[in-house]
């Protein structure tokens, strides 16, 4: 949550020397200078350790959002002459040409994705967006890792973090929208990082994460789990965790929408259009995986609410299922064997990769966090419907006897 996108680097482009303006001459200067900035500042932030990278994304996008209007202004200019109400001439001393590395492609294990050349400012313009839609999605990975590290945040920081997450998530889908109108203005082949088909992917994606954000913000379970496990936390002393009612119908029906755009997207990406990255396409499904999953959950919360403990942790093995996990043993508060040994190791990685801030945590679309609230329901709800079986078998006994 959400997939750790990486950003691209770009060649050293003189756009003087490819571009022209009688009307405003420093224009093509003053815009090589501003991508030479932003080419710098990719470079810098490529070579820092995973854990510094965080705190440079706002270099990085003061960078993006300086050249963008120039590049913007150049693409206006070039298309009709004007940029916004005033008028400004420009024109190709000879076609642009400009290198992005592709991040979203495929590449054998231990190399660099190639430069691609590109050739037009509205795919230099595409690029540059692109980039600017994965700063907003790693900035709304910076604010989620807090929650689901070892300190508990207080309710107002866990607000905070989630609102903030959820807008960063909606402007990179605005982003992705946005740069599917540039394609139908420049008819050139697009790359495959922003052919029409993978942006229709990457906004659905970016929507889907916002959906299921929605929902965490008022999962009481989620929370209950990370504080269970926190060795820190002495609450338990002096209470159990308290969990609220929670609209259970409305959670999963928003489930079942972040589904449904992790569906659209996977089809977007389906094979046959190029050869993208597979971490991206097992991403996509393990998030269609984990929506369904958490809208199954709900479901049974609503069951055992009502009283139905059964229906419950029939839900709960249905949505287990739906992840692609073993059903639990027979005495399923004990993790025994082999299975139970690799599950918590798992875990323990996974821990571990939140509290480095790792580049690849979260890479399984959070369907290890929703197998962990799974389990701990069902373990929960299977003992108390256990008790109250044997409670009226007793109960029967005793009357006959």
């Amino acid at each position: 949550m959400p997939y750790p996108f990486t950003l691209p680097t770009t060649s050293s482009t003189p756009l003087d020397a490819f571009i022209s303006s009688p009307s405003h001459p420093s224009l093509p200067l003053t815009a090589t200078t501003q991508r030479s900035v932003l080419r710098d500042a990719l470079k810098k932030h490529k070579r820092l350790p995973p854990a510094q990278q965080a705190a440079h994304l706002g270099v990085v996008q003061e960078a993006l959002n300086a050249y963008l209007p120039y590049a913007l202004g150049i693409a206006s200019a070039l298309n009709s002459g004007r940029i916004g109400d005033e008028p400004v001439n420009v024109t190709n001393t000879k076609q642009l040409q400009t290198q992005w590395r592709l991040t979203l492609s495929a590449t054998l294990p231990g190399r660099e994705p190639p430069r691609a050349p590109l050739a037009g400012v509205y795919n230099d313009v595409a690029f540059v967006l692109q980039s600017l839609a994965y700063i907003q999605v790693q900035q709304a990975r910076v604010q989620l890792q807090v929650l689901y590290s070892s300190s508990i945040p207080s309710p107002d920081r866990r607000t905070a973090a989630i609102s903030s997450a959820m807008k960063y998530l909606l402007e990179a889908n605005a982003i992705h929208n946005y740069i599917l109108n540039l394609h139908t203005q420049d008819p050139a082949s697009a790359p495959l990082d922003t052919v029409n088909s993978t942006q229709v992917a990457l906004a659905a994606l970016a929507l889907a994460e916002a959906t299921l954000i929605t929902v965490l913000k008022d999962d009481p379970y989620t929370t209950a789990v990370i504080q269970a496990r926190n060795k820190e936390d002495k609450e338990w002393m002096i209470s159990a965790p308290s969990i609220p009612k929670v609209r259970a119908h409305l959670f999963a029906r928003l489930c079942l929408c972040a589904s449904d755009h992790a569906q659209r997207a996977a089809a977007s990406l389906a094979p046959g259009i190029g050869s993208l990255d597979p971490a991206l396409l097992n991403y996509v499904d393990d998030l269609r995986r984990t929506s369904r999953a958490k809208a199954a959950r709900f479901l049974a919360i609503d069951a055992e609410i009502a009283g139905k403990t059964g229906e419950a942790i029939a839900y709960l093995r249905g949505a287990r299922k739906e992840l692609g996990l073993a059903p639990l043993e027979q005495d399923a508060s004990k993790r025994k064997g082999w299975k139970g040994i690799k599950q918590t190791f798992a875990e323990k990685r996974e821990d571990r990769k939140v509290e480095k801030g790792s580049d690849d945590w979260g890479l399984d679309a959070g369907k290890l966090e929703e197998a962990r609230v799974l389990e701990w329901l069902e373990v929960k709800w299977v003992k108390m419907n256990d008790t109250v079986s044997s409670s009226f078998l007793n109960l029967g006994l005793k009357k006959c006897s």
